[in-house]
């Protein structure tokens, strides 16, 4: 025992210290050094499946590299040190920078050398966006800011292709690049304050200038990321003449430079070390990206390979909270026993676990329907997943925060920075209620692409009877919007289901992950899946029925 006298006063009492109390004990090793990619059998295994096997070797050095401590700290001072905006220098010229800490910069050319941004571009061989949706979900582990302008500048490609080849052939080299001094980075500018959304509301205009480009004058609400070189742009297109009509809202390719004036970063909730900015547009040229007047459809093919990340980009947030939350309950003991060891607590981590398994053996198949000529299933199970999986990760992140109770409420945890992430996901490239009606109009639009779906989701067909229940009931569902009896157009009565969209994206969403864990998971991880998902689940993680083997699952998800 230690004995310390009071300065001055040999007369008070001696304050004693027992040494006992400064030890540390019943708290979980740091989890880093880990190669997130060999801990990962659900990743490991979705690579071989859907045809990314090849790569194996580069995946697993991302997630060495991810999961390393050097890794862990860049993340998080890159966090801790926000980007500054610079609109004008000490003169008061316009410069419009964008102050960025070196370990940003070391973050985002570890994702763009790794490939992550134009892999399936100059490797266009099968399994290639696979292989580049590992890297970029084991990448998003070290910081999830920085995957946004990885992401943009992978979508750009196929909608310069499409909407202005001969863009394409001057930017795509550079773009797909494994080169972060010599590439270049892609972003977007759409939404605007009055109509967020609903791009069709945006005021925005594009001027012809008479040389074949257009002048872009107008104020975009969101525009990531200021430092990018290239963006595809919004603006409704005038046609410069009283007795012409306009031709409507058009998408241009902008070069970032004089013109476009950076008026601030955006305060926002997460992904707090990515410079999300407001932009004025003062004139900037533009260049044209599709037809005139069918800027939607030009931009929809960049923002449909965007939606495949926030798929992707959610998957590993319930990913990542699965594995805290199970480190952590296998090193802390309360009431007599390990956590990971208590009834209760191993219901939690089981639930966990297969939401985590679920979401990321949809995030692969579905990017193998980018490397396949699927485009009727591609994109409509993109839509479908990306509302379902999306929506699942603020939940997730929230139990998983629970499960280390006050140490996982301080910020040292990483918790509290993966639950201001975990909604962004749901948000970007189409909020909960956008994404549910893009997937009511697609069944209109796109009428071969139901069907594709559903006979994805057969292929399981007589492996459950409970899995085989829900789909006969969400096929009938589905079928009842087009009931030959009723008089209304298909358009109409998909109008009036708009109330239930959710609950059909979801019932969708839902009997593809069982039809994928039914055909590929272990039967503790399938069963648990159907018993807890399908029919009469319960209504917070941590419901799954008696009979599921909750060990089975945990040890699956973590191999101790």
């Amino acid at each position: 025992m230690a004995t310390i006298q009071t300065p001055g006063s040999d007369a008070r009492p001696a304050t004693t210290i027992d040494p006992a109390s400064r030890e540390v004990r019943n708290q979980p090793p740091p989890l880093q050094p880990v190669n997130l990619f060999d801990v990962d059998l659900a990743l490991r295994e979705a690579l071989e499946r859907e045809g990314g096997g090849w790569g194996i070797d580069r995946v697993r050095e991302a997630g060495a590299a991810a999961g390393s401590v050097e890794a862990r700290a860049h993340g998080e001072r890159a966090e801790r040190n926000e980007p500054i905006l610079r609109t004008h220098d000490r003169y008061g010229n316009r410069v419009d920078e964008v102050d960025l800490d070196p370990s940003w910069h070391w973050l985002l050319r570890g994702a763009i050398e790794r490939g992550m941004a134009g892999l399936p571009w100059r490797e266009e061989r099968p399994g290639a966006h696979v292989v580049r949706a590992a890297l970029f979900s084991l990448w998003s582990n070290a910081n999830g800011g920085v995957m946004c302008p990885v992401s943009m500048t992978y979508a750009v490609i196929p909608a310069l292709r499409d909407g202005a080849p001969q863009l394409a052939a001057r930017w795509e080299q550079r773009l797909t690049r494994p080169d972060y001094d010599g590439g270049a980075l892609a972003g977007m500018a759409m939404t605007e304050r009055q109509g967020g959304s609903d791009v069709r509301a945006n005021i925005t205009r594009a001027v012809a200038t008479g040389d074949g480009d257009y002048a872009i004058h107008g104020h975009k609400w969101f525009c990531s990321y200021p430092p990018c070189d290239v963006f595809l742009v919004l603006a409704q297109l005038e046609s410069g003449s009283a007795s012409r009509p306009d031709p409507g809202l058009s998408c241009f390719l902008v070069e970032r430079g004089p013109g476009m004036e950076f008026q601030r970063l955006k305060d926002k909730l997460g992904t707090r070390s990515l410079p999300s900015s407001e932009v004025e547009f003062r004139g900037i040229r533009g260049e044209l990206v599709g037809e005139p007047g069918r800027g939607v459809q030009a931009i929809i093919r960049m923002v449909n390979h965007t939606r495949l990340d926030c798929l992707i980009g959610s998957a590993t947030s319930i990913r990542r909270g699965t594995l805290e939350a199970i480190h952590h309950a296998r090193h802390r003991s309360a009431f007599g026993a390990r956590l990971v060891d208590q009834p209760a607590m191993a219901n939690v981590l089981a639930d966990l676990a297969i939401e985590s398994e679920a979401a990321t053996a949809t995030a692969l198949r579905v990017a193998r329907a980018y490397d396949e000529a699927d485009g009727p299933f591609r994109r409509f199970a993109t839509a479908v997943e990306k509302y379902w999986v999306c929506k699942r990760a603020a939940g997730h992140a929230n139990e998983a925060l629970e499960c280390l109770g006050g140490n996982g409420f301080v910020e040292e945890s990483g918790m509290p920075l993966l639950y201001r992430d975990a909604p962004l996901m749901s948000i970007w490239e189409g909020s909960g209620n956008v994404a549910a009606l893009d997937v009511l109009r697609a069944m209109v639009k796109e009428p071969e692409g139901l069907p594709a779906f559903l006979a994805e989701c057969e292929l399981a067909t007589g492996a459950d009877r409970r899995f085989d229940a829900h789909l006969a009931a969400t096929r009938a569902r589905v079928a009842g919007l087009f009931d030959p009896d009723d008089p209304r157009d298909p358009g109409e009565r998909l109008t009036g289901a708009q109330f239930e969209a959710r609950r059909i994206v979801e019932d969708l969403g839902v009997t593809l992950q069982a039809s994928l864990l039914l055909r590929h998971a272990p039967a503790a991880v399938s069963d648990a899946f159907c018993a807890g998902r399908l029919g009469d689940g319960g209504r917070a993680y941590g419901t799954l029925p008696r009979g599921v083997d909750a060990t089975a699952i945990v040890d699956r998800a973590l191999p101790a």
